[in-house]
């Protein structure tokens, strides 16, 4: 199935991926170098690309994945919300996932902000017994089904009271 345009993921230009690399490294180095300031450099990179990260981010990025990969993803949308998403392009989605293409970090991201499965990602790469080499289209009906526990009113607490 062909995802219609505004699920992939977009492109990235080549300047405002240089840009984003040499900033990682700045703060790379920053951080490296016990630098009261680095703290500052993350909250105006977050600011600049809408996302959350923290110090290790940019500390150990290197052991999960290369620069310009960690740039792409500062550079598209952190939680890229669409509120007319179909279980067809979940289950889309959910494959190309599994094929672990060079694109799949915006696809989990999409993913989870598309789903109300809080831990989606582990129906994906971790699996329960039941769900142990599920088909994309029995991952996302286990991700949908998800309903979140409401919390109880303030002053209500969910225990047996003392008179009972």
């Amino acid at each position: 199935m062909d995802l219609r345009p505004e699920l992939l993921p977009p492109p990235v230009g080549r300047q405002r991926l240089d840009e984003l690399c040499v900033e990682i490294e700045r703060i790379a180095e920053l951080l490296e170098a016990g630098s009261e300031t680095a703290g500052e450099a993350i909250a105006a990179f977050n600011e600049t690309t809408g996302h959350g990260y923290v110090a290790l981010d940019f500390a150990e990025y290197d052991a999960s994945r290369n620069l310009e990969e960690f740039a792409r993803e500062a550079a598209r949308p952190a939680r890229p919300m669409m509120t007319d998403i179909t279980r067809g392009e979940l289950i889309e989605i959910v494959r190309r996932l599994l094929m672990a293409t060079p694109e799949s970090d915006y696809y989990l991201r999409l993913l989870e902000a598309n789903v109300p499965h809080p831990r989606v990602s582990d129906l994906v790469f971790h699996p329960s017994d039941d769900l142990h080499d599920a088909s994309a289209e029995q991952i996302v009906d286990e991700a949908l089904k998800y309903r979140p526990i409401a919390p109880c009113p303030p002053g209500q607490a969910n225990v047996p009271s003392a008179a009972a």
